[in-house]
């Protein structure tokens, strides 16, 4: 990754990629939604986390661990989660600094917009 390249692991630069959802953008897809979550966990920004999660099961709040460094993101699989659907699942690994993070999200549109609703960790 380069200095101005997403740390979504996209091409471009993160104000043409997940920057304009930070900024108010509808993600088009789940996998767009958690790729700029994703990025959301590097930039350590809590509220675009919480606006993002679906009030069926988003705390009242989130308190992001200062210490944990992001390192990287990779999609392993995707179901569902188009602009034809409802639902739809990300299949993930998330790197950081000593470890990984393996899940498999599930995403809910709500009111037209992709919504986080919870995941589940998986074995590596």
């Amino acid at each position: 990754m380069t200095t101005r390249s997403c740390p979504c692991g996209l091409p471009g630069p993160y104000e043409k990629c997940c920057g304009r959802y930070h900024r108010g953008a509808a993600a088009p897809t789940a996998e767009a939604l958690m790729r700029s979550r994703y990025c959301a966990f590097v930039r350590r920004d809590a509220g675009y986390l919480l606006r993002t999660w679906h009030p069926r099961t988003r705390p009242a709040r989130l308190d992001l661990d200062a210490g944990v460094r992001w390192t990287g993101l990779e999609v392993l699989d995707t179901t569902g989660g188009s602009a034809f659907h409802t639902t739809g699942t990300v299949t993930f690994r998330a790197s950081y600094r000593g470890g990984s993070l393996y899940e498999r999200s599930r995403f809910e549109r709500v009111d037209g917009a992709w919504m986080y609703v919870d995941g589940d960790f998986l074995e590596a």
